[in-house]
């Protein structure tokens, strides 16, 4: 990424008072960085919601996760180039949404496998064809073979829902100039 995306924050609980300050974007991505499960929406052609849980890391101020081209989520990604991730942390839910990307630059691909082994000790090898760009010894039981692509989300918007102490009143919207 050339540059850091400017954040504006609102807050959106409608019981909030007035002056309430907005749960602080950096917190709320680095709670989010620092979660091991996540899920991800995508849509088909039909516009139906496709749910599926899935592992994330973030670099450099976008998501980067993985799916084998032939899912209904890789499927689904190649025709809508969009989707939202969600994740929950101590006493605040994450969502963000934003464009999604396949990446296939080796040099991009390997910081992103460095974060997956250091994050999930996830051993993948950077692979770039025209179906994989991760092969690995193990993926998810439901994946199939572990050969998988490497998807990019720019978050366009995000929310920080709180859930507990005084994060409620402080619920925020955040949306980005990218």
């Amino acid at each position: 990424m050339t540059g850091r995306p400017s954040v504006i924050a609102e807050v959106i609980a409608t019981d909030a008072a007035a002056g309430t300050a907005p749960i602080d974007w950096e917190e709320a991505v680095r709670l989010f960085a620092a979660e091991r499960w996540y899920w991800v929406t995508t849509t088909g052609d039909e516009g139906r919601p496709h749910l599926r849980p899935v592992l994330a890391v973030h670099l450099d101020e976008r998501i980067y996760s993985t799916t084998s081209p032939a899912a209904r989520k890789g499927r689904n990604l190649t025709r809508r180039p969009s989707a939202a991730l969600a994740a929950r942390a101590p006493a605040i839910d994450i969502v963000i949404e934003g464009r999604v990307a396949w990446i296939d630059d080796r040099h991009r691909l390997q910081r992103v496998g460095d974060a997956y082994r250091d994050k999930y000790g996830w051993p993948v090898t950077v692979t770039v064809t025209a179906h994989s760009a991760f092969d690995a010894p193990y993926a998810a039981p439901t994946a199939g073979h572990p050969r998988c692509r490497v998807y990019e989300l720019t978050p366009t918007a995000a929310y920080a829902l709180g859930t507990g102490s005084n994060l409620g009143e402080r619920s925020t919207r955040y949306r980005f100039d990218t």
